[in-house]
This record gives C-alpha cells, sequence and structure tokens, in this order.
C-alpha cells in the first residue's frame, strides 16, 4: 500500500466518532417519501456539509409544479463540488439518496433515533441509503490529505426522490447540466458491486362495468369479475416469464405483482369499477416496448368476451433497466483491487446485477460508466432494508469509506505517489 492511500485510511479511522456522529443526525431527520417532505433534510445536509469545510456546496430546489407532479411535498437536492489540482482529470459522481420509505409497524427502537447496539446503528434508512451520504462525504474529506497528488474533480451529489423514481433527483441535476460526470459511484453495498439491475412497468388497470342491484345481477356490468379474469390472466402470464433467463449474474428471470386492488360500492350493489396496479420488472435484456405492448394485449385479451365492460390501462412509471457495466472498466477495476487491500480478502470482488431498480439507471442511461457500492451487508435482508429495526454494520461504515476514498485517489491520480 502506496504512503498516501496509508494516510487516507489512517485519518478515516481517527475521524471514526466524527463520520458515525454525521450519519446519527441524518437518521435523526425524517425523510419519508411518502409524504415526502424532503425539503428539511435537504437543508440540514447543506449545513452539515458546509460545517466540514466543503467551499462549493449548493442547495438546488426544484420548480414546485415538478415536485408535486411527482407526488412530494417539497424537494432540493444537495450538491458539494470538490476541484483538485488543475481540475482537468476525471470527474467522478458520487450519488446517494436521503428520502426513505416510511418505518410501519414492528420496531424494537426508535426508527429515528440513530442508535447503537453491539457495533450497529439501527434507524430508518441507515442502510438506504443514509450511510452511502456519510461514507462519500468523508470518503472527499479525506482526500484532502493528500490533494497535492490528485488533479480532477468530485461532486457529490445527494438527492431525495429515489422512493418515487429519481426524475427530478439525478436525472434532474443531469439534465439541468448541474453535473457532468465522466463515472459514477451509486448507492450499493460493502461486500460486492452491482452493475446491473432490472427495469421496471408499473400500470393501473381501470376496470368499468355498469352497477345495478345485488338481487338482479344480470341487469348490470360486474367490473370486479371483469378485473378476476384480468388478474387470472396475468397470473398465468407470470408462469411463463420464468422461461426468459437472464445471462446477468445475479438476475433471474422477469417478474409480475398485482400489488393494490380496489373497487365496489357496496355489498348489495353490483359494482361498477374495479382498479388494480401491476408491477412488471423486466431483465436488462428485454425490450420495454415490446413487454408493454404484451402486456396490453393480455389484459385486453382477457375482458374480449364480455359485454359492455371498458378497460383503461395506464402506464405509471418505467425505470429502465441499469447496465451491465464491463468489468473491465477503470472504475470496477480500481474499487476490486481497493475492496482487497482494505478488506484483506483473498477473492475477487463480487460484481453482479440485482431484481430491483434504482437511481444508477438515470447515470447509465447518460452513457455514463457507473457501479453501485456503498454500506452495508451481502444482502439487503441482513440489515433490514425497507423493514422493521433497519441496521448497518459501523465496521461496514468505515471499510465502505476507506475503499470509496482510495478508489477516488486511483481515479485522479491514477495510483501514482
Amino acid at each position: 500500500m502506496n504512503r498516501d492511500k496509508v494516510r487516507l485510511i489512517q485519518w478515516i479511522e481517527d475521524h471514526e466518532e466524527d463520520l458515525v456522529r454525521f450519519l446519527k443526525k441524518l437518521v435523526q431527520i425524517p425523510s419519508d417519501n411518502p409524504a415526502g417532505d424532503c425539503l428539511p433534510i435537504a437543508t440540514s445536509l447543506e449545513k452539515q456539509l458546509q460545517e466540514l469545510g466543503f467551499e462549493n456546496v449548493s442547495l438546488l430546489e426544484v420548480e414546485e409544479e415538478s415536485v408535486k407532479a411527482n407526488g412530494m411535498i417539497s424537494l432540493a437536492n444537495v450538491l458539494a463540488t470538490s476541484v483538485f489540482g488543475d481540475g482537468e482529470g476525471t470527474n467522478v459522481v458520487l450519488n446517494a439518496h436521503g428520502d426513505v420509505v416510511p418505518p410501519g409497524l414492528g420496531w424494537s427502537v426508535d426508527p429515528y433515533g440513530g442508535e447503537i447496539h453491539d457495533g450497529k446503528m439501527y434507524g430508518r434508512g441507515v442502510a438506504v441509503s443514509k450511510s452511502d451520504i456519510a461514507a462519500y462525504t468523508y470518503a472527499v474529506l479525506a482526500l484532502n490529505q493528500v490533494k497535492e497528488q490528485l488533479s480532477g474533480r468530485v461532486d457529490l451529489a445527494f438527492t431525495f426522490d429515489e422512493e418515487t423514481g429519481g426524475e427530478i433527483g439525478p436525472k434532474w441535476l443531469i439534465d439541468q447540466g448541474h453535473i457532468k460526470p465522466d463515472q459514477a459511484i451509486v448507492a450499493g453495498f460493502t461486500y460486492s458491486a452491482v452493475n446491473a439491475h432490472n427495469g421496471c412497468l408499473h400500470f393501473e388497470i381501470k376496470t368499468t362495468g355498469k352497477s345495478a342491484h345485488a338481487a338482479l345481477p344480470h341487469t348490470g356490468i360486474d367490473a370486479i369479475e371483469a378485473t378476476s379474469k384480468i388478474v387470472n390472466a396475468l397470473y398465468d402470464y407470470r408462469k411463463t416469464l420464468a422461461e426468459k433467463k437472464s445471462s446477468v449474474q445475479g438476475i433471474d428471470f422477469p417478474t409480475l405483482n398485482v400489488g393494490l386492488i380496489s373497487g365496489g360500492i357496496n355489498t348489495n350493489v353490483v359494482p361498477d369499477e374495479c382498479t388494480i396496479r401491476v408491477d412488471r420488472r423486466l431483465i436488462p435484456e428485454e425490450d420495454f416496448v415490446a413487454a408493454e405492448a404484451e402486456f396490453r394485449e393480455l389484459v385486453h385479451q382477457a375482458v374480449a368476451g364480455i359485454s359492455g365492460i371498458k378497460i383503461e390501462i395506464r402506464k405509471i412509471l418505467h425505470a429502465k433497466s441499469f447496465g451491465p457495466v464491463p468489468e473491465n472498466t477503470p472504475l470496477v477495476q480500481s474499487l476490486a483491487e481497493n475492496w482487497k487491500l482494505v478488506l484483506n480478502e483473498e477473492g475477487e470482488l463480487p460484481v453482479h446485477g440485482v431484481p430491483l431498480y434504482t437511481d444508477a439507471r438515470h447515470f447509465f442511461a447518460a452513457g455514463i460508466p457507473t457501479i453501485m457500492f456503498g454500506v452495508g451487508p451481502k444482502v439487503l435482508e441482513e440489515a433490514n432494508g425497507h423493514r422493521a429495526d433497519e441496521n448497518i454494520r459501523l465496521t461496514d461504515l468505515q471499510a465502505a469509506t476507506k475503499i470509496i476514498a482510495s478508489t477516488l485517489y486511483d481515479l485522479l491520480a491514477g495510483g501514482k505517489s
């Protein structure tokens, strides 16, 4: 290990308490999405970054109309820019999100307490992905110890709309020209790097019939009966999706889920309306246009024999697939080398895809080499992500910070000291 990396790692170890304290403050600020009132955490984070010595920090508020259209109350993106040397080297963006799913039931601790027990910090969003905000921040701060060796730019891009799709977070920052990265690191986990993920289509299907008295059901057109035919057709279709295998490690096959259903007026009335919402995950190899057309045709065929029924299919989300990013890119190779260095691992850094979808897709869609890496366990379930008692190991927090700092050093200095 060269002396510059030793200095980076030592600085991170010396500031472990500060790193933990920074993360705890983030966890203690509620940022549930929904409801999506995320301006308070963005404003607090802006202040914290300034107090840590970042000179170029911007609170970039998104127009209210766009915020409301995305189902949120308030939002601003936080951008902190660090320029090293003449700034002529690579531009790396580190992106993590600070909005979280609501805590739900079943917690044994305060979900907004940031409590520490047995070497773990607990709290809503501590794993997904406030710990990544903390790790990225302190990784960049560590670079100041060896700044004379560096040339380039690092942008901390912290956004707060991942739970609603990232359209007015990372995508907005890219589209507006606030960030122009050559490569990007996006929130992930410590024991593997993610280079691909599924895409997703969400549909709302509204079935409209005709109401009637339950004593004379033949005089109405039953919307729930029609919807049941659609649901059965979708479940039969779901079985066929297992035959479409992905070649990307970590991603198996496409999936489909009927997640919401509502309809009817009263027990003694033939229902005239019924609505369902469907989640259709796409593997990276699938064409979303063809998948959507197939879905729509399937729904219409399911009720083709019911006279008088009307169907409205509304697409409410399209999240594009991400990757796969080649493993031989400088970003992935540097990350893999530093992963072995910091964790003293004999094997290679696992690089694979995941079946969920994330903000990484927005960078990939813009042609930016991207990898997902951050703070967390080998699998999301260990951290209780999106569940009660969400947590991260503090050793993982420190390890991820060291790996990211060392990787940034390689990218901005070419690994030379």
